[in-house]
């Protein structure tokens, strides 16, 4: 017990560490491409329906203070020519350090092709950091690990979504705002900061037989001071209505993930991960589960599929 009390330590002291350490802070996902509003503003409208989605990750499950993160998202086109809306609500959790935060996203698009749209995104709101490290248990006691205040960080960011009914390719920056967290007791020390992330995705859909579509797909996540990180995906689609992929996470992790298209409107997924590093040896690996729901106002033929 004491062996992953000090583990979960180095991860946590990792976000969290002074003299302007940096660390990858936002939550992770193996469903991004079925979640691409949580870090992608330009997202927002991209299947021209009104669409909803609850996303709950649980990372490195038996591993105590593990991170876990749940994610509430709704987006839809707007009556106004090429303008779109979105927002979404992430709560994230690891040992004693969380962040809640509330985003509203706006979008506007413009045609490329008779069935492609490049759309400019902008993102806004608010996060809340909080973080209690100076209770971590190390093997040597540091005092600087003092605790993180809580208090609301505004911020923005920006993205842009290039799509089509049977491709994609994303780029964002959800947060620009490095904003500082200070020390709770002094409320005047610098703690760390916020690091900016940075997001390249993009996907692909064939025909590989009848009733079966292959989709490729990547994403490519850069954050200063922190490894570089890149998912590699091949999922397929049977009879329009179940996916079924894997995933490797390189030099992190590898996963299985499957989605059920239930009805025309609600749609379940599921992904686990299995560590490749250290760690997995103290975990039962990750689960993240996910229920959608589309809705068509409009009698309109939507420009891009479920695929995305």
């Amino acid at each position: 017990m004491n062996r992953l009390r000090i583990l979960l330590a180095a991860v946590v002291i990792g976000l969290f560490a002074p003299m302007g350490a940096r660390a990858q802070q936002d939550p992770l996902y193996s469903q991004y491409m079925f979640n691409t509003l949580a870090f992608n503003p330009a997202y927002a409208g991209s299947a021209d329906v009104f669409t909803t989605l609850l996303l709950s990750r649980h990372q490195w499950v038996g591993f105590e203070g593990a991170p876990s993160t749940q994610t509430l998202s709704a987006h839809s086109p707007l009556p106004l020519s090429g303008l779109a809306m979105g927002g979404n609500i992430i709560h994230d959790r690891t040992g004693p350090a969380r962040q809640t935060g509330a985003f509203i996203d706006l979008a506007y698009r413009i045609r490329t092709g008779d069935d492609t749209r490049l759309s400019f995104g902008l993102k806004g709101g608010m996060n809340m950091y909080q973080a209690d490290v100076a209770s971590l248990l190390t093997v040597d006691p540091d005092p600087s690990n003092v605790n993180v205040a809580g208090r609301f960080l505004p911020n923005f960011g920006f993205g842009l979504y290039w799509h089509g009914p049977r491709h994609y390719l994303g780029a964002s920056a959800p947060k620009l705002l490095e904003n500082e967290m200070v020390d709770a007791s002094s409320g005047a020390m610098v703690v760390s900061q916020e690091a900016r992330h940075y997001f390249l995705m993009g996907g692909y859909v064939m025909d590989a037989g009848q009733d079966l579509k292959f989709k490729p797909s990547f994403m490519l996540r850069l954050v200063e001071g922190a490894p570089l990180s890149l998912d590699l995906n091949a999922n397929f689609l049977l009879r329009e209505r179940i996916w079924l992929g894997a995933m490797y996470r390189v030099g992190n992790a590898f996963g299985l993930m499957a989605q059920f298209q239930l009805t025309d409107q609600f749609r379940a997924g599921y992904a686990f991960d299995a560590t490749t590093t250290r760690i997995g040896a103290y975990n039962a690996g990750t689960h993240e589960l996910m229920i959608g729901f589309d809705l068509n106002f409009s009698k309109g033929r939507t420009i891009s599929p479920r695929y995305f």
